[in-house]
């Protein structure tokens, strides 16, 4: 179910965002003279009254067309008056942002549901989620193959609780992780409760490289590059711990997290600009080490990281979040660059010379479409395990 989720939500974020936008014209009396899903070559279309709705061939975004926000846009004189140029800077700003505040709002709403209703993920002292021996999700593959993992094979299910390893109890998941990483290539006996029933599966553990950590870095060899050890890998992720909590205590500890959320996508986001010089080197037989602490993810990764159904909709609120913050940035043609231009015509009293940001739209328009591509790629030919 956590792949259709990722898909409808995604086309959900999409709609909202620019239902924002449109609503918002709407409402002041801008004329909207298109709104599509996608981009490209149209698909479909009808058109109600004086706008025209349908959906284009990429579905990789949307958008709104409000007479005026283009400024080399022609427009008939009697339209004029509604044009998105001739609105006081208030109502430009409703429009522009209505958008950009969709995010945050679908955001808050769904980390409030997932709070409610399964309750917040405990930390430990060192900011790690508490993990328990419950099966969250199985790995399709065996990292870095196409290998079936081996709790795909002998059949180990989300909701699984692990008990047992080799006829021995276990009481934490660190106590698999440590059985599992330490007998790489060894037929083992794992043993979960299903249905309070005790299952014995009898699987072969795999064999990956694992780059050595100390202290949250990289160890690194002579040559000065990571060294690697062989670990065993059963394909299970586990279920965080969780304490239950009420709707209304829900709604202060949603609005932390939002905001907690926030901070990281800016992080994340700056991590993208100053490490895009290497993600991009890493294509063409660089470090892959980048990937491991900043990447793009395009939709078919999202799709295919997705799991449960509390942290696929904690993952979308988390790109809904990340999205927001993007769009907020004040350059041109994101929704913040045209807020910034209509903050300095209100401030200066007239209009910038739209030929100047031109090649800040063109150096934008490449960033974000190479992050995209990119994106597509890793998570095509190295997909997130």
């Amino acid at each position: 179910m956590g792949p259709v989720i990722m898909i409808a939500g995604i086309v959900a974020m999409i709609v909202i965002h620019e239902g924002g936008h449109f609503v918002a014209a709407k409402a002041f009396g801008m004329k909207a003279t298109e709104a599509f899903f996608g981009f490209g070559p149209k698909l479909w279309s009808t058109t109600r009254s004086e706008t025209e709705y349908g959906v284009k061939a990429i579905p990789f975004g949307g958008y709104v067309r409000i007479i005026g926000m283009n400024p080399f846009e022609e427009i008939p004189p009697e339209d004029e008056s509604r044009t998105y140029r001739a609105a006081p800077f208030w109502k430009k700003t409703v429009v522009v942002l209505a958008g950009i505040f969709s995010h945050f709002v679908v955001a808050f709403l769904l980390l409030w549901f997932v709070g409610t209703v399964w309750g917040i993920v405990v930390f430990d002292t060192d900011g790690t989620p508490v993990r328990t021996r419950t099966v969250a999700a199985v790995s399709n593959v065996v990292p870095g193959t196409t290998e079936a993992s081996p709790a795909l094979v002998v059949g180990v299910e989300p909701g699984d609780v692990i008990i047992g390893t080799n006829g021995i109890p276990i009481t934490t998941w660190d106590e698999f992780g440590l059985f599992a990483e330490t007998r790489a290539g060894e037929d083992v006996i794992i043993t979960v409760n299903r249905d309070h029933q005790a299952l014995d599966f009898h699987a072969t553990l795999a064999t990956v490289e694992r780059r050595v950590v100390v202290d949250g870095e990289y160890v690194l060899g002579p040559d000065r590059e990571p060294i690697t050890e062989d670990v065993g890998f059963f394909g299970v992720t586990p279920e965080a711990e969780r304490e239950a909590i009420g709707a209304i205590a829900m709604v202060s500890k949603s609005a932390s997290q939002l905001g907690e959320a926030v901070v990281m996508s800016v992080r994340g986001m700056w991590e993208l600009v100053i490490g895009f010089p290497s993600l991009v080197m890493s294509l063409f037989g660089g470090d892959d080490a980048i990937l491991d602490t900043v990447r793009p993810i395009s939709p078919i990764g999202l799709v295919r990281i997705a799991g449960p159904l509390e942290s696929t909709l904690q993952l979308l609120a988390l790109v809904n979040i990340f999205v927001g913050v993007l769009n907020f940035v004040p350059l041109y043609p994101l929704d913040g660059g045209h807020f910034a231009v209509a903050g300095y015509e209100k401030v200066t009293g007239r209009q910038p010379k739209i030929e100047r940001l031109l090649p800040v739209a063109a150096a934008v328009f490449f960033f974000l479409v190479s992050l995209g591509l990119m994106g597509v790629y890793l998570d095509i030919f190295k997909p997130i395990q």
